[in-house]
């Protein structure tokens, strides 16, 4: 059996074990039981003797340690006896703020998917493109009223330069948005508009290919689309005429909801495949069959209007945020799946969310005290960390592409970044 030190403190029986590249073999140690996650760490990096000190944190029967391991085992009535297993992770670096990106009017919508680029939705009806030089690349003017959200529609096509962005608004419609950033002369067009909604909508959403939309409205409807447009150049048309706006309808409409519908989205996975989620002010997340237009599954979580939806990218969690200052936790592995399996609590209504695409259990949730929050789901008791991003300003967006985490609310639109975890 290893020892630690040579502390008169009393001790523990701990084993580490670690899904990072810096396993340790295996073996007991015999921990100071007032030792904490700094002395953890630095035992840790003198045991692997690292040529540079890398900061760890540690998960204790599925809970980051934040205290000594004396208070933790009088907390959890741990034996005296009882051998600890002890997991370690790369810690997170504290967020790094990049850029400031201001705007005259909310932005209620961010993206970072189309590379070196930054996308904001705003309150005034325009899309704008940035980028990483903080350069206003695009300004259009696509919808009359508030827009609510926008996506990056994926696209097959070898041409890195042309991308169709689909936004949502107050103004009861949809729209496609033709962007080209060609070098010489930037343009964007409408190519496509959306009528089906009789309310403001919520959300509007594109799968994996591509090829389906899902827009989600006050009116209680969820609407399916495909994104086909007709080629303007298959009509022979003058070069004076007015850019052809394809008025489209939708594919199917997905009703069940008995009150607006916050968000709806297409699953992640292949086993999910074919498969939406939605939730909304009826405070359910409903599961549907988008072929069928069915709703195969309801969770009833009573009294937690939705505001926001979001899906892990392994599939296996969604999260919901509400109105009552949690973020329910729905595992979705367990089949009959009717309540949620955990929350995450905020001092302020939390209101949008988003999950790390780069394997990590990591979450960032925006609430509406203008701070930004960095959630680990193996312990959701406290936030790993948090940021402020505006003071007594809401935060209504985040979109999060690898290290890169664009916010968007009341105060404009921030560029921040998360690096580090696992």
């Amino acid at each position: 059996m290893a020892s630690s030190s040579s502390s008169a403190a009393p001790s523990h029986p701990v084993i580490f074990t670690t899904q990072t590249p810096y396993a340790l073999p295996s073996q007991k140690f015999m921990i100071p039981l007032d030792w904490k996650r700094y002395q953890l760490s630095q035992l840790i990096n003198k045991a692997l003797d690292l040529p540079k000190p890398i900061p760890f944190d540690f998960l204790v029967h599925g809970e980051i340690l934040r205290t000594s391991l004396l208070e933790w085992r009088a907390e959890k009535g741990v034996g005296e006896e009882d051998t600890l297993e002890i997991e370690y992770f790369e810690s997170v670096m504290p967020p790094q703020r990049m850029s400031e990106l201001p705007h005259e009017d909310w932005v209620s919508s961010v993206s970072c998917r189309i590379p070196q680029h930054f996308i904001s939705a705003s309150y005034d009806g325009h899309l704008r493109l940035f980028d990483y030089s903080q350069n206003l690349v695009l300004d259009a003017s696509a919808h009359q009223s508030p827009i609510t959200s926008v996506c990056v529609v994926p696209s097959s096509s070898p041409d890195t330069e042309s991308h169709i962005l689909a936004s949502s608004s107050h103004d009861l419609t949809a729209c496609l948005t033709r962007i080209s950033l060609s070098p010489e002369s930037p343009i964007a067009s409408t190519v496509a508009s959306l009528h089906l909604h009789t309310s403001p909508l919520s959300f509007i959403s594109t799968d994996a290919s591509g090829s389906h939309l899902l827009t989600s409205s006050w009116d209680g409807l969820i609407g399916v689309w495909d994104t086909l447009i007709p080629d303007d150049h298959q009509k022979k048309r003058r070069k004076t005429a007015p850019a052809n706006i394809k008025r489209k309808a939708p594919t199917a409409v997905l009703k069940s909801h008995t009150a607006r519908v916050s968000k709806a989205l297409f699953a992640a996975g292949e086993l999910a495949k074919g498969k939406a989620y939605s939730c909304g002010f009826d405070s359910t997340v409903r599961t549907w069959d988008v072929e069928s237009g069915v709703c195969i599954n309801t969770i009833n979580v009573p009294e937690r209007p939705m505001l926001d939806l979001a899906e892990t990218p392994d599939g296996n969690v969604l999260l919901a945020a509400s109105t009552d200052r949690t973020v329910s936790i729905f595992d979705l592995r367990i089949s009959s799946l009717s309540s949620s399996t955990g929350i995450m609590m905020h001092p302020a209504t939390p209101s949008c969310i988003a999950t790390s695409e780069s394997g990590k259990r990591q979450v960032v949730t925006g609430s509406y005290d203008g701070i930004m929050r960095l959630w680990d789901l193996r312990s959701t008791k406290g936030a790993v960390t948090s940021f402020r991003v505006w003071d007594r300003m809401k935060v209504l967006a985040v979109d999060w592409v690898g290290d890169v985490v664009a916010i968007g609310g009341e105060g404009g639109m921030e560029v921040w970044r998360i690096a580090g975890g696992s």
